[in-house]
Order: structure tokens, then sequence, then C-alpha cells
């Protein structure tokens, strides 16, 4: 196979790659905001002590810390995409 064929073929598989990827960020994140909407109905659903509040406060937090890491990596994802210049992300 020639360069220009393989560079190609390579570019071609990364964008598929990278287009599942966001299709997966977008999905996860929706799970995640769905939760936080839980969290939010128990806290006004609920008649709960101290502590019960923190606990939820602090799923709270840390599920909008984990949405925004998530979204931070779904925009530059689609941001290569976008520029065309998508590439394979290796996980040794």
């Amino acid at each position: 196979m020639r360069q220009s064929q393989a560079e190609t073929r390579r570019q071609s598989v990364a964008k598929r790659s990278m287009t599942k990827e966001a299709k997966q960020l977008t999905s996860l994140i929706d799970g995640l905001r769905k939760s936080l909407d839980d969290i939010h109905k128990q806290r006004v659903s609920m008649k709960l002590s101290g502590a019960e509040m923190g606990v939820l406060d602090e799923r709270r937090n840390n599920l909008l810390l984990t949405i925004a890491a998530l979204d931070d990596r779904l925009s530059a994802v689609q941001g290569l995409i976008d520029l065309g210049r998508p590439h394979v992300i290796r996980v040794h």
C-alpha cells in the first residue's frame, strides 16, 4: 500500500474511532445529568437529616465535576473531528 493510501486509511479509521467516542461521551454525559436530576428530586421530596443532605451534596458536586471533565473531552474530540485532524488514541 502506498504512503498516501495508508495515511488516508489511518485518517478514516481515526475519524470513525473519534466519532464513536463522541457518541459514547454524549450518552455518558446524558446519563450523569439524569443522575443529577434524581439527586435534586431526592433533596426536594424527602425530609433528610443534615448528614444525608451532605452526602447528596457531595454526590452532586462529584457528578458536576465529572460532567465538566467529560464535556471538555467531548469538546476536544469534536473540535479535532471538525478540523479534519482526527487521530487514534493509543492506550498501552
